[in-house]
Order: C-alpha cells, then sequence, then structure tokens
C-alpha cells in the first residue's frame, strides 16, 4: 500500500467517509514506466480519462505532457477545460449521434469514427477538409471478461474489418482523408502477442489507407490485483511492437506513429476506496461487515466480480478471520465473500486497493445516498478535489409541481 495506514485515517478524520483516495505520485510512475518503455520508438500516451475524469486528476496528467482519450463529448470538453490544447485530445466515437461528432470536429480535436453510417454522414458534411480515423473491430477475442472484450466478433465496437471493402467506397465517394487506423481489443490483456495479433490484422489494410500518419492500438493493459497476479509485461510489449512495425515499413512512406489509450493502467493502483464499519452481524454460517457505503459507490465487485484487496487499518494485527465485507444498499452488493481480514470491528476503517478506475466514475446516488468525496494525496498533502454530494444535490435538476 503506497499510502500508510496513518495517512488514512487522518484522510477518514478531517474529511470523513466513503472518500476516494488518489495518490499522484503513483500516478505518476505509471506513466513514466510507460514512456521509458517506449522511449525509442514513435509512440503517443493517451489517457483513456472514462476511467477517472475528475478535473483534479486530468491536470496532473496535463503536467505529465501526456495526450488525452475521450469517449464522450462531454469528456472532450472536460479535457479542454483541464487546459489539454486541442492536438492532445483524442475523440473516439461510439455508437453516437452525428451531431457529438460535429461539435467534436467543431472544437478542433482527433477524431476516430466508428460506424459506416457516420463516416458516409462526415463525408457528406465535410468531405476531405478534416482528417479523420477510423476504428475498426478486428474480430480477435481478448480480456479477462466478456463484459470488457471489445474486439471480437460479436462486439459493438468499431467497423467489422470484413467491410473494408464498403469503407473504402465511402472514401471515394467523398474523397476523404483518413489519417489514422484504430483498434481496441479490450481490458486485462496479459498475453502482448494479443497486441501482435491486431497490428498484423492492421498491416493488411494499411496499403489502401495512403495518408496515414498513426496507428492506435488501443489500451488495456494488465494490472495486478492479487500478489503474484500476472500483468501486461510493458518493456516485451516495447519490444516486439517495435519488431512488428520495422518488419513492416510503412509501404506509403514516411513511419507512422503508434498510440496506445491506457487508462485503468495509469489510475487503478493510485486509488483507494476508504471506508468504515457500520455494523456486523454473526450469522449461522457468515460472519458480515457492512460498510457505510454499497455497489453505488463501487459498483466493480458486482459487476466485473473484480477483486479488491481490503486492508483493516484500524486494526492490521487482529487474528485473522473470514468475513463478507457487504454495503448498505437495499441489493445484494457484496464486496468480497469469505474473506481472510484482521479482526475487525464496528467502525474500524476498510481500506480497498485498485479502487482507481471506475470506481467513482461508475458511482450513483441509488437508494438516495450521497457520492462520496475525493482526495488527491500529492506531495505529501491532502488535497479535497470533490465534495461529499449532499441533500441539495438529491434534489438539484428536479422540478417540483405545485
Amino acid at each position: 500500500m503506497t499510502l500508510s495506514h496513518h495517512q488514512f485515517s487522518e484522510i477518514a478524520a478531517q474529511f470523513g467517509t466513503p472518500t476516494y483516495v488518489y495518490h499522484a505520485e503513483t500516478i505518476s510512475k505509471q506513466y513514466q514506466l510507460l514512456t521509458a518503455a517506449f522511449v525509442d520508438q514513435p509512440v503517443k500516451i493517451f489517457y483513456a480519462c472514462k476511467a477517472l475524469t475528475n478535473v483534479s486528476i486530468l491536470n496532473h496528467f496535463k503536467s505529465l505532457d501526456a495526450n488525452i482519450d475521450c469517449s464522450s463529448i462531454n469528456e472532450v470538453k472536460l479535457a479542454l477545460y483541464a487546459g489539454f490544447p486541442v492536438e492532445k485530445v483524442l475523440y473516439t466515437s461510439n455508437g453516437i449521434g452525428f451531431d457529438e461528432i460535429e461539435e467534436a470536429r467543431a472544437l478542433g480535436v482527433t477524431i476516430n469514427v466508428d460506424s459506416l453510417s457516420n463516416l458516409k454522414k462526415f463525408g457528406e458534411k465535410y468531405g476531405r477538409s478534416y482528417p479523420i480515423g477510423v476504428r475498426f473491430r478486428p474480430n480477435i477475442m481478448a480480456g479477462g471478461n466478456l463484459k470488457i472484450a471489445t474486439g471480437h466478433d460479436k462486439s459493438k465496437f468499431g467497423i467489422p474489418i470484413d467491410q473494408l471493402e464498403e469503407l473504402l467506397a465511402i472514401v471515394q465517394q467523398y474523397d476523404l482523408c483518413i489519417n489514422g487506423l484504430h483498434i481496441h481489443t479490450g481490458s486485462e490483456i496479459k498475453d502482448v502477442d494479443v497486441f501482435v495479433k491486431g497490428i498484423e490484422v492492421l498491416f493488411d489494410i494499411i496499403p489502401y489507407f495512403k495518408e496515414l500518419t498513426y496507428i492506435d492500438l488501443g489500451g488495456g493493459f494488465k494490472v495486478a490485483y492479487k500478489k503474484g497476479d500476472a500483468v501486461t509485461d510493458i518493456p516485451l510489449l516495447a519490444k516486439k511492437v517495435g519488431e512488428a512495425f520495422a518488419n513492416h515499413p510503412n509501404p506509403n512512406g514516411k513511419p507512422l506513429e503508434i498510440w496506445f489509450e491506457p487508462g485503468k493502467y495509469l489510475v487503478s493502483e493510485a486509488g483507494y476506496f476508504l471506508t468504515e464499519v457500520s455494523v456486523l452481524k454473526q450469522t449461522k454460517n457468515i460472519l458480515f461487515a457492512s460498510v457505510n457505503s454499497g455497489f453505488n459507490h463501487l459498483i466493480r465487485p458486482m459487476f466485473y466480480e473484480s477483486y479488491h484487496h481490503i486492508t483493516n487499518i484500524s486494526n492490521p494485527t487482529g487474528v485473522e478471520k473470514n468475513y463478507a465485507v457487504v454495503g448498505n444498499i437495499c441489493e445484494t452488493d457484496t464486496f468480497a465473500w469469505d474473506r481472510k481480514l484482521n479482526e475487525i470491528r464496528e467502525g474500524d476503517l476498510l481500506v480497498m486497493a485498485n479502487a482507481g478506475a471506475y470506481g467513482f466514475e461508475m458511482s450513483s446516488q441509488y437508494n438516495s445516498r450521497f457520492q462520496p468525496a475525493e482526495v488527491l494525496v500529492k506531495d505529501g498533502q491532502y488535497h479535497l478535489i470533490r465534495k461529499r454530494s449532499d441533500f441539495e444535490d438529491l434534489l438539484r435538476n428536479q422540478i417540483i409541481l405545485p
């Protein structure tokens, strides 16, 4: 655990619980690991901000000179609000109305289009006046869970590779300038050869596009949730990607930039979810530890069956017992089942690790409960970067009839 038990206790005392806590230096370390691995290659790293969009986090990435990948027009606007220059902002659309693409075009950011329908609309309105990228579906199965696999042959994402002929007809009809090809196969990818397979798919179609400047390989790097977990071998990935492009130079001339879009890899291990135990309930077979949160704050265990390491920072030397750590939502909301933890008492503070990605970002006010606060720890200082919601937030935007 990067932060100490004492620091978590101080944060709980100052800001209350439940609270998301992020460590800026861990984000920096993860970003530097990536950039160092690809230092000799024409690689650009785009933070996939759907993982965590708090503007203070975006500001931190801007300070690292990172680029940013957005999956909605509002993420684009947040990136620009945080000060990212338009040339560092990438917008990859996904089944959206064309008006969102029009707005992205007006803002001047890089656009990847993921459907023949929107590609045709783009051609009708803009022709070759604005270069764009296209997202292909490579028909490759990858990722640790079907819910986060995006490149297989039943996925909604991207233009199926077998529709290349139709795509080329649209490009020719409207004289489009296609300057990038994009694929993304999934998340939790341990085998770097998956990326190589994706590159091989792209090598077959690169010759059809004479104005390419970049190849976007997406993200999906695996992080460790448990001690000994396999992770994506980034130096090996860099080696294999370099070899692949060296063996397949761009037949159209100049070398292509290689883009990656990691999200979870950059922020997951930097984030923690700090909760307090409200109730202990011993039943015939199960000892429940109920915390002051639920899947309305951290949905990943219920949604993805994800594992989050849990530490009892209030009693770290207590005798270990098996617990079901559950929430206070009027649904089944289990964070951990049959988990061995140091003895838990009511009022103890529990910290859930790997909570930086898709934690607060997927939270809600279900059961009319408040969303948690967010705190950034930077240079040893605690900064409140989102206050806890309150009753006024529950009523916000509601219209009360007389």
